[in-house]
């Protein structure tokens, strides 16, 4: 017998949250669903704005049933989804983020979540690619893009997992870097119900602050011919901020620890003569200042000291794309828009109105979601070279006055020194944010502490602001002998 959604309220479906119409008609869809569906019954699943497309059985381990749907919420939406259901079930959902302008379903992340035995989706946002052009001319798919395809996705997926298992999920998680990060925090600021605990990694919450900054250090490289910084001096402007401040917190390894506390001046290593590779003319040392300072208070800051690795991103031959999309197609909507016009006063005011909190996901009222019940991981490089970290800092001292200092109790913040967007970098980079939320969500055990490593050494990573601090005694290279310290 076909699975059938109930009308009338199954135009308006919001497991976890929403309208009383909405919670019955999640009651009556459980009601038809207590028995477990096969997954070729999957393929006749009627949902709200839900097509299933297909429904197959994958024997790879671990063998799972792989369901796709395109929703379309809106007249204009195009949005693809896949939820996985592992046969082994741990009785969690797990979603899954994107990158960028996220026009691809994020497979690689729902794999380890798989091997974890969650229930896992992903979304294409409503568009195909990695440009923002899908934009131009189609708001609701821009809303799509902002926040609507990940909540339709989490409310469809949570159906599907009813529909398949004969009961929703006992939790439900996401996990998220980058695009993903922001989708992250707009789902704990718009959608307080939909996640029971969130990971939210080096997230771009404020997407024109990024989006300007981008913008800012495309300017200062391309200002004239003299101006742009060679990639080849990246590593040796590096290695002069490491010399300048790694040493600062008593232990010199390679990384700066808090680059709040780092002045190093790139004028330092302005060429005394000739331009060679160990130096910086002065038009160079002048554009580095600025990627460092970013366009000021108000607007966005710049990268930190220790960034400089990465910064072919931002300082390349050509504008960062993402950045230079939002321009393009999404504040001026002209493909011809040239970054060198960008005012970075009346401008950034047109931007900032024009979101009018659509992409953005700056809201410091996390209290629906403390309310709900959730937990917040947030993390992120202070190396990173494509999202400031300063803004992490910024949006977790927004929330921390807007809801007191008791936030910790449901929402904390790990710079991690050293590591570069998502990952990489000079400091440890490997860690377990879902399983400290775990430990966090189901065992009400808080992270005083996440366990960090890379290839030669292990590291503490503590909430913000606590830092680590090496004990003065033992191997500097294993953790057991820092200490989380809020001294800064």
């Amino acid at each position: 017998m076909p699975l059938q959604c109930i009308p009338p309220p199954c135009g308006a479906a919001n497991i976890g949250g929403g309208p009383p119409f909405r919670r019955l008609f999640i009651a009556l869809l459980l009601a038809t669903s207590a028995q477990a569906a096969t997954c070729d019954e999957l393929k006749s699943l009627h949902l709200p704005d839900t097509t299933i497309t297909d429904a197959k059985r994958i024997d790879d381990a671990p063998a799972h049933c792989e369901v796709s749907a395109t929703l379309r919420p809106s007249p204009d939406s195009d949005i693809n989804m896949e939820v996985w259901l592992p046969v082994n079930w741990n009785g969690k959902y797990q979603a899954v983020g994107n990158g960028g302008w996220s026009g691809d379903i994020s497979r690689s992340a729902m794999q380890p979540a798989l091997r974890k035995g969650y229930a896992t989706s992903s979304t294409d946002t409503g568009h195909q690619g990695g440009s923002a052009s899908f934009a131009l001319g189609h708001p609701e798919k821009l809303i799509d893009y902002a926040w609507r395809s990940e909540h339709e996705m989490t409310v469809k997926a949570k159906a599907i997992i009813a529909a398949f298992y004969g009961k929703t999920p006992q939790l439900s998680y996401w996990n998220g870097c980058s695009a993903g990060g922001k989708q992250a925090m707009k789902e704990a600021q718009r959608f307080p119900d939909d996640f029971d605990g969130i990971v939210a990694g080096a997230p771009g919450l404020d997407w024109t602050a990024r989006a300007t900054l981008s913008m800012w250090v495309a300017q200062a490289v391309h200002k004239d011919e003299a101006s742009y910084i060679p990639p080849r001096k990246f590593p040796f402007l590096h290695d002069a901020a490491l010399n300048a401040c790694d040493a600062a917190d008593g232990l010199a390894d390679n990384v700066i620890e808090d680059p709040t506390r780092c002045a190093f001046d790139p004028k330092t290593i302005e060429c005394k003569g000739a331009d060679e590779s160990t130096c910086l003319t002065a038009p160079q040392v002048e554009a580095a200042r600025k990627i460092y300072a970013g366009p000021g208070p108000g607007i966005a800051p710049g990268l930190e000291r220790g960034s400089e690795l990465g910064w072919g991103t931002f300082a390349g031959p050509n504008p960062f794309a993402i950045g230079f999309d939002y321009f393009k197609y999404v504040v001026f909507e002209d493909p011809n828009w040239n970054f060198r016009s960008l005012n970075f006063d009346s401008d950034i005011v047109r931007a900032r109105k024009l979101d009018a909190d659509r992409i953005n996901a700056t809201d410091p009222d996390l209290s629906a979601f403390r309310k709900h019940g959730g937990k917040l991981i947030q993390y992120h490089g202070w190396s990173d070279p494509q999202i400031p970290p300063a803004s992490s800092v910024a949006y977790y001292q927004s929330v921390l006055k807007k809801m007191g200092p008791s936030i910790p109790d449901f929402y904390r913040l790990f710079m991690v020194p050293g590591m570069a967007h998502c990952g990489g970098g000079d400091g440890v980079n490997t860690f377990d944010m879902v399983d400290a939320l775990e430990q966090w969500v189901e065992h009400k055990n808080p992270p005083a502490r996440i366990l960090a490593s890379r290839k030669d050494r292990t590291r503490p990573l503590c909430p913000f602001p606590e830092v680590a601090r090496y004990k003065g005694t033992g191997n500097p290279n294993e953790a057991a002998n820092f200490t989380c310290s809020n001294s800064r």
